[in-house]
């Protein structure tokens, strides 16, 4: 029902997290499902979610976190089981691709060891399979911010909303302490069993109206896929810790997305637009109906995808 309502409501296709931690795998049944099951006929493409996992939103303390299973990246050998696993998806026709081209979008590239070597290891492996090659996105603002990294195998970067707003509403400041932030919690992770923050975070409000204005007020950059969100609340997980934005409704939404979508079209010159989420429910995040606001943000992607084609 989910792909039925996705289509009846405009959304072209779903791309789905995928968690591969060098030996191990969580959380891939529901799409070797979907790819056994014809019947679910939307596109699809995968999001590697190349994240250590850790216990941050049950952890009482910041000395309580511990990680939980830790992202590990292996040789040649396990770079080739990562690429038959993704085979079968890359080759059904569902797949997202660009020409002959499969798309395939990495969250944080830069912690990936060896990355150019490893995808470019991917991109023949692709040709060897009878592809022109794979199309590589990035999704987190972190690669966009990291200035060290190569990005020469990248085509796209995702503007992953709402995490573009909160990095430009930053001052310059805040923009570098938040990169050397995210790299020295990454190493604590990988490294060490249990690693404590200097600081305890507070609850933060935004403004619903002031983080989608920053949205639709970021220059179009080349190589950038534009985004878009719903809402964000990451309360339920952070409690406390969290961020909060105040003020959503599907109307504002749909005015917001429609300026977005045309933006888009006309400024990004993208047929691609990225929506958080179809279902972050625990970040507030979700396009799937709920009790309180019924169809409303589905029925509000519908009415600016019509309003978009009538004027094609």
């Amino acid at each position: 029902w989910q792909t039925e309502i996705a289509k009846e409501h405009g959304v072209y296709g779903f791309c789905c997290y995928h968690y591969w931690f060098g030996s191990k795998m969580l959380l891939e049944k529901p799409m070797e499902i979907y790819l056994k099951d014809k019947n679910c006929d939307l596109p699809f493409c995968f999001c590697w979610a190349n994240e250590t996992w850790t216990n941050a939103w049950a952890a009482e303390t910041e000395s309580d976190r511990k990680t939980l299973i830790k992202q590990e990246y292996g040789d040649k050998e396990e770079w080739e089981r990562h690429f038959q696993y993704l085979l079968p998806f890359f080759k059904d026709e569902r797949y997202i691709k660009e020409g002959n081209k499969p798309l395939f979008v990495i969250y944080r590239p830069q912690y990936i060891t060896e990355l150019s070597a490893r995808l470019a290891y991917y991109n023949k492996r692709a040709q060897e399979e009878g592809f022109d090659g794979l199309v590589f996105a990035a999704q987190h603002v972190s690669f966009y911010a990291e200035k060290s990294v190569d990005k020469s195998m990248f085509k796209y970067q995702i503007e992953y909303q709402p995490g573009f707003a909160f990095y430009d509403m930053s001052s310059w400041m805040q923009k570098q302490m938040s990169v050397i932030k995210q790299n020295v919690q990454t190493w604590a992770r990988d490294h060490l069993k249990s690693f404590k923050s200097a600081k305890k975070a507070k609850l933060q409000k935004l403004s619903y109206d002031e983080v989608w204005n920053t949205v639709l007020n970021r220059k179009a950059e080349p190589g950038m896929i534009p985004g878009a969100f719903v809402d964000w609340d990451n309360t339920p997980r952070y409690k406390e810790k969290g961020r909060v934005l105040t003020g959503a409704t599907p109307e504002k939404f749909k005015e917001y997305f429609g300026k977005q979508l045309k933006r888009a079209r006309d400024e990004y010159k993208s047929d691609y637009i990225f929506i958080f989420a179809w279902n972050e429910w625990s970040e507030g995040g979700y396009l799937e109906p709920d009790m309180k606001n019924q169809y409303g943000y589905l029925d509000a992607i519908k009415s600016c995808v019509d309003e978009l084609e009538s004027e094609n």
